[in-house]
């Protein structure tokens, strides 16, 4: 991958402040809504309980149908997750994912060179590559135990959307029973993708959690952005 000195600007966030949560958006700001700078979902969890590793999945671009074809990863476009380890809501350290020529390239976890909106790829701290899967998954593991994908899932998240807007419907009799029981909602995304950024790492390589979630774990703050190239 070539060195760059691009700013990339915010487009878009979702924000999480624990380390086992589902955070979902599914339609995001018109100038990132419909492409890979727009953020569907955010996960940041232990993969097993007393785990030393920590993973983030990134879903972008909520309802990529299946015969659709797939690792359209946008190369303009900067995905960064920002992890706060002094518990002052300002990112301490990034890593950044980016893609090239049908793979993504990480990089971090570092300190970035700018707070806020802007940045820059963080080039001389290069994480590890992966190719972008297509129809088989590909994952890549390095030498020091950071594990890595990129490339289309199952959207997770459920929701009956027809039922919701008929709720929401001013005319009362739209829904008169309201919300319908589990087994008779439809999930109105079964069959729809996201377009992921998956990494788990050790925390080692993160630092000490500081936060504290409503379950009384020691957590990082962590938030991931999307930043288009200027």
């Amino acid at each position: 991958m070539k060195k760059t000195k691009q700013i990339f600007v915010g487009l878009g966030a979702i924000v999480v402040a624990t380390a086992i949560f589902i955070a979902a958006d599914h339609i995001d700001a018109p100038s990132s809504m419909g492409t890979t700078a727009d953020i569907a979902d955010f996960f940041a969890f232990e993969p097993t309980e007393g785990s030393d590793n920590t993973v983030f999945v990134v879903d972008l671009q909520s309802d990529v149908l299946p015969d659709l074809a797939y690792g359209t990863f946008d190369e303009d476009v900067l995905t960064e997750i920002n992890i706060d380890t002094d518990d002052d809501l300002v990112e301490d350290l990034v890593i950044q994912a980016i893609p090239r020529d049908g793979r993504m390239y990480f990089f971090g976890p570092a300190t970035p060179s700018q707070t806020g909106l802007s940045s820059q790829v963080l080039t001389d701290m290069p994480l590890g590559d992966v190719e972008i899967s297509a129809n088989t998954a590909i994952t890549e593991t390095t030498d020091n135990g950071v594990s890595l994908f990129a490339g289309p899932r199952q959207d997770p998240f459920f929701f009956d959307f027809f039922q919701f807007n008929a709720v929401i419907d001013p005319d009362v009799n739209s829904a008169p029973s309201g919300f319908l029981p589990p087994d008779e909602a439809e999930d109105t995304f079964d069959g729809a993708n996201t377009l992921s950024i998956v990494v788990e790492l050790p925390n080692s390589l993160l630092g000490t959690t500081t936060a504290t979630n409503a379950l009384g774990v020691t957590v990082y703050n962590t938030w991931v952005t999307t930043n288009r190239k200027q």
